[in-house]
């Protein structure tokens, strides 16, 4: 049983150190502009989280509703120190996977907010002002920028 929770913890560890890896990959590949490295490190990223998520599970069966922290006090000093430890660690890493991924997701909004002022200045500049001049009849004419059917007189 201790092997088997120790070697899940260590899954978790090394499963953890490779996504902060990859988040720092991915935010290198943001800052490069690279949507195509990006997508491909972002499905690595969600395939990792899906493992990672069934250790968690298949940790959650093996401890039958007894908490990490409680079946360390259980074990002799050596192994619960250790498994201490790694609980220490999966915590730490945590955290620092989740700072990186806050930072990736800035900067992508960031990125996503930029080309759509870009998109929208383009659309601007595109599209033709809009002309109000005076009509026959001495009044202002209503000009459409848009499509429209035309009309004729036979």
């Amino acid at each position: 049983m201790y092997d088997q929770i120790r070697g899940n913890l260590v899954r978790q560890t090394k499963g953890l150190e490779v996504l902060a890896l990859l988040l720092e990959e991915e935010f290198a590949h943001l800052r490069g502009r690279d949507p195509d490295a990006v997508s491909a490190v972002e499905f690595s990223i969600h395939e990792l989280m899906r493992q990672l998520a069934c250790e968690r599970v298949d940790l959650k069966a093996a401890m039958q509703r007894t908490r990490l922290s409680e079946y360390a006090d259980m074990l002799p000093e050596e192994q619960g120190e250790e498994v201490r430890a790694l609980i220490t660690r999966i915590d730490a890493q945590e955290q620092h996977c989740a700072r990186q991924a806050s930072l990736n997701a800035d900067l992508a909004l960031a990125l996503l907010d930029q080309s759509q002022e870009l998109l929208d200045f383009l659309h601007r500049r595109l599209v033709p002002p809009k002309q109000e001049t005076y009509g026959r009849k001495g009044g202002m004419t209503t000009s459409r920028s848009e499509a429209a059917l035309i009309r004729g007189r036979l």
